[in-house]
C-alpha cells in the first residue's frame, strides 16, 4: 500500500500511519459519544429489566390467585359430584316407582338432577380454563425470568465496558502527547499479549506438557518393572511417578495464580496475598517470602484489589527472576484512607539510571498506580536490594 507516494509498511511488516498533527478535542467528542451512547443504552436496558421485574412480580401474585381458585372449583367441584350422584340416584328411584310419587316431586328430582349436572359441568369447564390460565403464567414468568436475567448479564457487561471507556481509555489518551506514541502504545499492547501467550504457551509446553510426557513413559517404566521384576521396585517406581504429578500440578496452580487468582473474587486481597505468596515460597524452595498484614482486613473495591495484587506479583516475579533474592518481605496496611503496600528484597538490585531501554515492566507498575491516583516509590542500588512503597488513597 502507498500513500504519496511513500510506502507504509515497516522492515517487520507492520503497517504505520505517517505522523500528522491529530486533533485530540475531536477524539475526545468521539469518545464522549461513544459513552453517551453506551450509557444510555443502558439505562434502556435496565428500565426493560426493572419493567419485566414489576411484570413478574404481578404474575406471580395472579399465578397465586389462579392456583388458590383450582385449589377452590376443584373442591367445589368435588362436592357437586357427590351431589349429583345423589341427585342421580334420588331421580332414579323416583322414575322406578313413579307411581308412589307425585308430578311436582318427580319434576323436582329431574329438574334437581339436571341442574346439579349443569353446575358440574361449568365447573369442570372452570377448572379446565383455570388450569390453561395457570398454565400460561408460569411459561409467562419463566420466560420474564429469562429476560430479567438477560437484561442484568447485558447491565453488568455495559458496565464492564462503560469503566474502560471512562477509565482506561481516558488515561490512555491524556498519556499519550502525539500521534506517534497513540501508535507505538497500541502496538506495544499487541505485543504484550502476543509475548504473554508465548511466556504461556513455553510454561505449559517446559512445564506440565514435558512432565505429563515424563508420567507416560514412566508408567509404562512401571508396568515393564512390575512384570519383569519385583513388587518393591514398582512401588518405588510409582513413588517416584506420584512426585512427578505433584510437580506437575505445583506447575499448573503457579501458571494459574499467574493468570488470576480466583480466590482474589471471593475472599479479597489481604487472604489472597497470603495464599499466593505461600504457594511462591513453596515453588521456590531457597526463598524466604514473609508477609505481614498491618491494617484492616477489609474487602477494596474491585479495581484496587486487582490492581495492588497485579503490583505485588510483578514486584515479587522481579525479585525472584532478575535480582534473584533469597529474602522477600511483603507488608500492608489497610486504612480508612491510604493503602500502603511495601516490597522489600535482598537481590542483586539495579541502577535505575541506566534502565534498560524496551523494558515495561516498572512503567507498567507506574502506570497501574496512576490509574489509581496513587504513588510509588522504588529505591534500588546494585548489590543492596530493592524496596517498592506503594502508596494509594482511598478517599478518592
Amino acid at each position: 500500500m502507498k500513500l504519496g507516494g511513500r510506502l507504509l509498511w515497516n522492515k517487520k511488516g507492520v503497517y504505520r500511519l505517517p505522523l500528522r498533527k491529530i486533533d485530540t478535542k475531536m477524539l475526545d467528542g468521539i469518545l464522549q459519544k461513544m459513552v453517551d451512547t453506551v450509557d444510555e443504552s443502558k439505562d434502556e436496558i435496565f428500565q426493560i429489566g426493572e419493567q419485566c421485574r414489576t411484570d413478574y412480580e404481578d404474575l406471580m401474585r395472579e399465578l397465586l390467585e389462579v392456583k388458590e381458585m383450582v385449589l377452590k372449583v376443584i373442591d367445589e367441584g368435588d362436592a357437586l359430584q357427590q351431589k349429583s350422584k345423589l341427585a342421580r340416584l334420588r331421580l332414579s328411584e323416583v322414575s322406578k316407582h313413579f307411581q308412589t310419587y307425585s308430578e311436582d316431586q318427580v319434576r323436582e328430582a329431574y329438574e334437581k338432577a339436571h341442574d346439579l349436572q349443569m353446575k358440574l359441568s361449568m365447573n369442570r369447564q372452570e377448572e379446565k380454563q383455570l388450569r390453561n390460565r395457570r398454565d400460561e403464567l408460569e411459561r409467562r414468568l419463566h420466560s420474564l425470568g429469562d429476560t430479567i436475567e438477560r437484561a442484568e448479564n447485558l447491565c453488568s457487561q455495559i458496565s464492564v465496558v462503560l469503566n474502560y471507556l471512562n477509565s482506561d481509555l481516558r488515561q490512555v489518551n491524556a498519556a499519550l502527547e502525539d500521534a506517534k506514541q497513540r501508535q507505538d502504545f497500541g502496538l506495544r499492547i499487541i505485543e504484550a499479549q502476543e509475548d504473554e501467550r508465548k511466556r504461556l504457551s513455553r510454561e505449559i509446553h517446559d512445564g506440565p506438557a514435558q512432565m505429563m510426557a515424563n508420567v507416560m513413559i514412566r508408567s509404562d517404566l512401571i508396568e515393564r518393572v512390575f512384570r519383569e521384576k519385583s513388587t518393591d521396585d514398582a512401588i518405588r517406581e510409582i513413588r517416584d511417578l506420584k512426585r512427578m504429578v505433584r510437580s506437575a500440578l505445583y506447575e499448573v496452580r503457579r501458571i494459574i495464580y499467574d493468570l488470576r487468582p480466583m480466590a482474589l473474587d471471593d475472599l479479597g486481597l489481604i487472604p489472597t496475598l497470603k495464599k499466593y505468596l505461600s504457594t511462591i515460597e513453596e515453588y521456590n524452595e531457597e526463598t524466604s517470602i514473609q508477609f505481614v498484614n498491618m491494617g484492616l482486613d477489609i474487602r477494596l473495591p474491585s479495581k484496587f484489589e486487582v490492581a495492588l495484587f497485579r503490583l505485588v506479583q510483578e514486584s515479587v516475579q522481579n525479585a525472584l527472576k532478575h535480582a534473584e533474592a533469597t529474602q522477600i518481605l511483603v507488608k500492608v496496611e489497610v486504612k480508612k484512607d491510604q493503602i500502603t503496600v511495601v516490597i522489600k528484597d535482598n537481590g542483586k538490585g539495579f541502577d535505575q539510571d541506566t534502565q534498560k531501554r524496551g523494558s515495561f515492566g516498572i512503567m507498567g507498575m507506574k502506570e497501574r498506580v496512576d490509574l489509581l491516583e496513587g504513588d510509588i516509590t522504588i529505591d534500588s542500588k546494585v548489590g543492596a536490594g530493592t524496596v517498592i512503597l506503594i502508596q494509594v488513597p482511598l478517599n478518592k
